[in-house]
């Protein structure tokens, strides 16, 4: 019975042992090679032991605990090797074994690996999938501190907060959540919960460094600068670089903000910026700060550094920025600087105060900017209750004055009562009318100086607008006004004490030599003889003039008295005085002498405008000595020298009477042919025709010239009559100076005989008389019509009057052509003149520069010239080597136009002066004579707004970009209108504007 009981078991466990043997047969391998594959991956040999656990995972069933460790160690292994699908392999394996025991040890595992690493955004994002409840005290601690230090590190500080605040109590992790906890308040700006924290572990050696760095820049933000200093200055010592620029900042600023100005100066210096840069901020603290201890080179140098600032800091910099230039005597600085902050309203005392000064030094020193006048009365408008409104309002009115803006100064006196101020607007139009004149406008001018008459408060002005209202009435060929005008200034009692007194004896005596009142003309001539020794040149002109009207009475013996007064001084036209001195023998009877003056005048003065004149005078001497060979070979002179003189078709006639009266008949005949080819429709013609036909009357050939007149379109034998008859009622109002009805009358006349006897007079005539009523446009057709003649008596006047017409309207294609051909034909200087100076602006504004200078040079020559026309032909040649980059010959130029050029010219003139000292590197230089161009030539715009360009480049060069930029900024903001100026002025502000942000982080470029 036992032993059956013993048995059973016996057999029973041999199975058992048999079911297991079979079983560890089955695992034996993969549970090995399972071990395997768990020591590679503790031993660090991720790949193999990866591929292990891959391989195996097969050999379990799913629903074995191995078959997960396979999967869980495989993604753990690629979550080390940062194989790409790590991620998604690890929750894969979570999702795929939810009850597994490993999956929250996963989650730890991986975001713990990630921490390890320093890879904080995905520890953050697996230690938020860990379950904690199973965790221990001191896992859910460390949990706590990891996963709180990879929200820190991600900057999810909100979150990072909460898991810090639960670690506060730690004794592990108590101090580190304290500093992390304490850095974050800090961050959030919660300096109460900062100071408490970061306070608690300031001797911890761990952070001490850093937490006293939070703590002075924590206070510094409080308000509490002494203890931003106690914290920060014992770092300065032991900290480099980057950490050493932001604690100087603070413990700079912090100084700063105690008004304890010295010694922020240091630690300011000492920051570096943000990348390298400072900010505006930056240079105003310490710009302030050198400021403040009157350091005035080293504020400006720092101030001029804020660049486009538009906040109430850069108000205050631009202010005491303008504050330190006046305390240097840098006005226009200041004047940029005031300028600045009076444009910005943040702090409206300041703006005021700014205004007050930069209208007050725009009155001192002008305004390139706009009128000073204007920047006074802005002012006045935006503080019409100004405590300085007396004062502001007489700076306009002397403002207007002294920026010659005159026509300003009378628009805003114009309807002023009080005695101060009609006594100014005497002056002022005085001033405007004398400007006027200047500039040629005699109409306008003389209005100017009768409005000054109107007033007559103080008699100096009353005298001297007298005397000029005579000028321009004589210019406009007004001679009774003004002798009328010359009398009056001379009987006023201030007259004498004027600079115009000494020469009134010869005005008045012009005025009557013009209205043919010789006698009293010559008197007063000797008048102003007698009083003016130093004047050579009027006294020469004098002697001229007395000669003259001597000549013209016929007491020629006084006549060459004078002219020989005038060649003795060896002044201009001693050609014309012996020329006249020789008429005057002739007309004494004294040919002999007559013929030797005028031999000695052609071998003495070899390039006389009256050498042709010389010449045809001569040959009619020798025809009344009856030396007829000489009177010929003068007259061929005449004729072959100068073609285009009128006096050539009057010495052919001459000619051929010579030929007429000794029986040369078929030379006569050919002489007055050639009269009548070359010279149609001229008095000379018709008398070479008449001629001809009595010569052959006396040859017994009527029929001969009876073919040949035939020929001739201007004689018309049976109209004559009716076209003398309409011609001579036509004249006749011309010479009445009825100009409407003689331009009716000649028009009628023309209209019948296009080519009448008289067409040569009738459009002439026609052409002055449309001239006179100022239809300047009409008279082209006419004159045109009398140039196109052979020279005639009326070729120089007609081609002078032509060209003025073209010039009027910038025609320089159709008026070069005229002025070319007045240039060779004309017998009067000043109409020679008249044309070169004219010729080299036409040549200059077809860009035939070479040309240009030469007749500017031409023009030069002459030793009468106006001022006016000095200056232009020095223009002229300085535009041109500008155009052709000869900067030499332009600097000298323009140094000749500076001395006697005004206006706009004058404005030009100094604006290359500053040029040229720009060049050399002498920028203040440059910089005072802009300044000179904005005080006293501010109403010439386009000069004003180029100096400022100059000026912003002096600055530049003068390591002051806060003007140079500044400056560069206003004349784009206010000089629209000059498109070639505002694009310069914008890429040189783009220019220093990219230079400087390299170094300021403010500047948007």
């Amino acid at each position: 019975m036992n032993y059956k009981k013993i048995v059973l078991p016996f057999v029973v466990l041999f199975i058992s042992f048999t079911i297991s043997a079979q079983k560890t047969a089955i695992y034996t391998n993969p549970l090995k090679e399972y071990n395997h594959a768990v020591a590679l991956y503790q031993n660090k040999a991720y790949v193999a032991a990866q591929q292990k656990f891959n391989l195996l995972k097969n050999d379990f069933d799913n629903s074995s605990e191995l078959k997960a460790n396979c999967e869980y160690y495989a993604a753990n292994c690629a979550v080390r090797l940062g194989q790409r699908n790590a991620d998604d392999l690890m929750q894969q394996f979570v999702d795929k074994y939810p009850t597994s025991t490993k999956r929250n040890s996963a989650f730890i595992d991986v975001a713990d690996y990630y921490y390890k690493v320093g890879k904080y955004s995905y520890a953050a994002k697996w230690y938020k999938k860990v379950n904690t409840t199973n965790l221990t005290i001191k896992q859910e601690e460390t949990f706590n501190f990891k996963y709180a230090y990879s929200l820190f590190a991600t900057k999810n500080y909100t979150e990072a907060k909460n898991y810090f605040l639960n670690l506060l109590d730690s004794q592990e992790y108590g101090a580190q959540a304290k500093y992390y906890y304490g850095f974050i308040a800090y961050n959030q700006d919660d300096y109460a919960t900062a100071d408490k924290y970061l306070g608690e572990v300031e001797d911890d050696t761990s952070f001490k460094k850093d937490v006293s760095y939070y703590l002075a820049d924590m206070n510094f933000k409080l308000g509490k600068f002494e203890i931003a200093i106690e914290k920060g200055e014992p770092l300065l010592a032991k900290s480099r670089g980057l950490e050493h620029s932001e604690i100087s900042k603070i413990v700079g600023e912090s100084y700063f903000n105690l008004q304890k100005y010295k010694e922020a100066i240091p630690h300011l210096k000492n920051y570096k910026g943000k990348r390298g840069k400072w900010n505006n901020t930056d240079f105003y603290l310490i710009g302030y700060s050198y400021y403040k201890q009157n350091d005035f080179e080293n504020a400006i140098n720092n101030f001029n550094k804020i660049i486009g600032g538009n906040n109430a800091v850069s108000q205050n910099a631009y202010y005491h920025l303008a504050e330190c230039y006046l305390k240097l005597e840098k006005k226009q600085e200041a004047l940029n600087a005031f300028r600045n902050a009076s444009q910005m309203k943040f702090e409206p005392e300041i703006q005021k105060d700014a205004w007050l000064n930069y209208a007050k030094l725009s009155y001192e020193i002008g305004n390139p900017y706009k009128s000073v006048p204007d920047v006074l009365q802005e002012y006045m408008e935006l503080y019409p209750n100004s405590t300085h409104k007396e004062e502001i309002n007489n700076l306009i009115i002397s403002a207007y004055i002294t920026s010659k803006d005159y026509k300003g100064a009378l628009e805003f006196l114009k309807n002023k009562k009080s005695a101060k101020e009609r006594a100014l607007f005497q002056k002022v139009a005085f001033y405007r009318g004398s400007e006027l004149f200047s500039e040629g406008n005699y109409d306008l001018a003389k209005e100017n100086f009768e409005s000054s008459l109107s007033i007559p408060l103080d008699q100096t002005f009353t005298a001297k607008a007298t005397f000029w209202k005579g000028e321009s009435n004589y210019r406009l060929n007004n001679f009774i006004d003004a002798l009328a005008d010359f009398e009056n200034f001379a009987t006023n009692y201030e007259a004498p004490k004027t600079s115009e007194f000494e020469h009134i004896n010869y005005n008045m005596a012009y005025a009557l030599f013009k209205q043919k009142e010789y006698t009293q003309a010559i008197s007063e001539f000797n008048k102003y003889i007698s009083k003016n020794t130093d004047d050579t040149v009027r006294r020469n002109d004098s002697y001229l003039r007395i000669a003259d009207g001597y000549f013209v009475n016929s007491n020629y013996a006084s006549a060459i008295s004078y002219y020989n007064k005038a060649i003795e001084t060896n002044g201009i036209d001693g050609d014309y005085a012996q020329f006249q001195k020789a008429i005057c023998y002739g007309l004494t009877g004294n040919e002999n002498l007559k013929i030797n003056e005028l031999n000695s005048f052609l071998n003495k003065y070899l390039r006389s405008t009256y050498r042709d004149d010389a010449f045809y005078v001569l040959g009619n001497s020798y025809i009344k000595k009856g030396e007829n060979q000489l009177a010929i070979e003068n007259f061929d002179k005449l004729i072959s020298t100068y073609k285009r003189s009128p006096l050539v078709s009057k010495a052919l006639l001459k000619k051929g009477l010579i030929y007429y009266n000794t029986d040369k008949n078929e030379q006569a005949l050919k002489t007055y042919k050639n009269v009548v080819s070359r010279f149609p429709n001229t008095a000379e013609s018709r008398q070479a025709v008449k001629d001809a036909r009595q010569i052959y009357v006396d040859l017994g050939r009527v029929d001969e010239y009876a073919n040949w007149v035939k020929g001739v379109d201007f004689v018309n034998i049976s109209d004559a009559d009716l076209d003398n008859d309409m011609y001579e009622s036509a004249e006749k109002q011309y010479l009445q100076n009825n100009h409407n009805k003689s331009i009716s009358s000649f028009k009628k006349y023309l209209q019948n005989f296009p080519r009448g006897l008289h067409a040569l007079q009738a459009n002439f005539y026609l052409a002055q008389s449309l001239f006179s009523e100022k239809k300047h446009q009409e008279t082209i057709p006419y004159y045109n019509f009398v140039i196109e003649q052979q020279q005639n008596e009326f070729t120089e006047s007609a081609l002078s009057r032509l060209a003025l017409v073209y010039l009027e309207n910038n025609n320089w294609q159709s008026a070069i052509p005229v002025l070319e051909r007045l240039e060779n034909e004309a017998d009067l200087p000043q109409n020679i003149t008249f044309a070169q100076s004219n010729l080299m602006k036409g040549y200059y504004e077809n860009k035939n520069y070479s040309k240009a200078v030469n007749y500017a040079e031409m023009v030069l020559r002459n030793s009468k010239l106006e001022n006016r026309v000095k200056s232009d032909a020095h223009i002229i040649i300085a535009r041109s080597a500008i155009k052709t980059n000869d900067e030499d010959k332009a600097r000298s130029a323009y140094k000749e136009v500076e001395k006697i050029a005004s206006g706009e010219l004058k404005a030009e003139a100094l604006y290359y002066d500053a040029y040229f000292e720009n060049k050399d590197g002498s920028n203040r230089v440059s910089n005072q004579i802009v300044q000179k161009i904005a005080s006293d030539y501010s109403a010439y715009k386009y000069w004003a707004a180029k100096g400022l360009i100059l000026m912003a480049n002096n600055y530049y060069e003068l390591d002051d970009a806060y003007q140079a930029t500044y400056i560069l900024e206003s004349v784009i903001k206010n000089f629209a209108q000059f498109d070639d100026v505002t694009a310069e002025a914008t890429t040189a502000l783009n220019k220093i504007k990219t230079e400087e942000a390299k170094t300021n982080e403010s500047i948007k470029n």
